[in-house]
């Protein structure tokens, strides 16, 4: 499924191709591409989740102002996000690149990828995808697409 995602995000942003396809047409491409059903259609369901947690009185926090606070992992979160990610998220935070709102986003998105535990990489795109679909989060998707690419020395965190 993050492979899909990730052909996805390679694809329609980066390319400035049309965004909005039709779902059938969306789906034949990945079909050609390789991909198989099963996978297309969770790709195509996270991505409409992530759509709707903008929208969603599901989760109140994600609608609430901003605020610093220490995030605390559930013992499920901890295994899929390891010391690292958390480590990063956390760095992401105090630089202003994410915010509590974005972050919750963040992980709610990463916990719900088909993997046993999210490496780094793979939680950078999560945070990449989160933030180009957060009206007003430009600045803050350049800010981490600099982190990610331009930096020959990352910062450690």
């Amino acid at each position: 499924m993050f492979d899909i995602l990730m052909y996805l995000f390679e694809n329609y942003i980066h390319n400035e191709s049309e965004i909005f396809v039709e779902e059938s047409a969306l789906t034949d491409e990945l079909l050609k591409a390789g991909f198989n059903s099963p996978e297309i259609y969770k790709a195509l369901d996270w991505l409409e989740q992530l759509a709707q947690l903008q929208h969603s009185d599901e989760l109140p926090y994600l609608h609430t102002a901003p605020t610093a606070a220490c995030r605390i992992y559930t013992g499920e979160e901890s295994i899929k996000l390891d010391i690292q990610c958390q480590g990063f998220l956390l760095f992401l935070e105090q630089v202003g690149v994410i915010n509590s709102t974005t972050r919750e986003m963040v992980i709610d998105r990463a916990m719900a990828l088909d993997h046993a535990q999210i490496a780094l990489d793979d939680l950078k795109w999560v945070v990449l995808m989160v933030l180009l679909s957060v009206p007003g989060q430009e600045h803050a998707y350049a800010q981490m697409e600099d982190l990610i690419f331009d930096d020959p020395n990352p910062t450690l965190h």
